[in-house]
């Protein structure tokens, strides 16, 4: 399915952190001039987190609140990604002070990673089937004041 040019934003930051995601994991590849060593991956994950995550799920979440109401399996699937948001939230201010450093950032780049492919492959799909365009103006609106 097509994006609906309202969520290309949203959508757009997502392949940053799906680096990211893929990054942190054990098995990752070597992205170039990204850091291959496990403190370099905390301190670029923990950077990237403040930087860019934190202002993404807020807008996400804005987004999320204009959309609340419109149907019920959109209205679980959004209760689903606020208790992601959080738990990622955890996830990353965790990094600092963790005792297994490597096995911490394994687990939130999976973590993330199956995010954002929930985001990607049903959250906004069901947004673009449940809302009308008049909501989806909203949507954009609301992304773009920011």
């Amino acid at each position: 399915m097509k994006r609906h040019p309202a969520l290309s934003p949203l959508s757009r930051e997502h392949h940053g952190a799906l680096i990211l995601a893929r990054l942190l994991q054990k098995d990752a590849p070597v992205y170039k001039g990204l850091p291959t060593d496990t403190q370099g991956k905390a301190e670029y994950a923990f950077k990237f987190y403040q930087e860019e995550l934190v202002k993404h799920f807020e807008d996400e979440e804005r987004v999320l609140k204009l959309v609340t109401g419109v149907e019920s399996n959109l209205d679980l699937m959004i209760k689903t990604i606020y208790r992601e948001h959080q738990e990622l939230h955890k996830l990353f201010q965790s990094i600092d002070n963790h005792p297994d450093l490597s096995n911490h950032l394994d687990q939130i780049g999976k973590t993330l990673e199956t995010h954002i492919r929930k985001e990607e492959r049903e959250l906004f799909p069901l947004m673009q089937e449940t809302c009308n365009e008049d909501l989806m103006i909203k949507v954009d609106k609301s992304l773009s004041s920011q």
